[in-house]
């Protein structure tokens, strides 16, 4: 998974106001006590802090990973 991929999930996970807020002030026990932008900056997996936001924030699996064809960033 790359960041860019991280990112348009979230969006369309969250919205992309959400998205911002829960990435850079959401404290994931699950990696460590960082948020999601801080876990990334310093090089913790891409997939592995996706599912702890998305553990935090009771993301069911299904809604995890696809996003629609026509809601996809081109």
């Amino acid at each position: 998974m790359r960041r860019s991929e991280f990112a348009e999930l979230a969006d369309h996970v969250f919205g992309p106001a959400l998205a911002r807020t829960y990435t850079h002030d959401l404290v994931l026990e699950e990696i460590g006590g960082l948020s999601a932008a801080q876990a990334l900056e310093r090089g913790v997996a891409v997939r592995a802090v996706w599912n702890a936001l998305c553990d935090a924030m009771d993301v069911p699996d299904s809604a995890r990973w696809e996003i629609p064809a026509q809601q996809r960033r081109h």
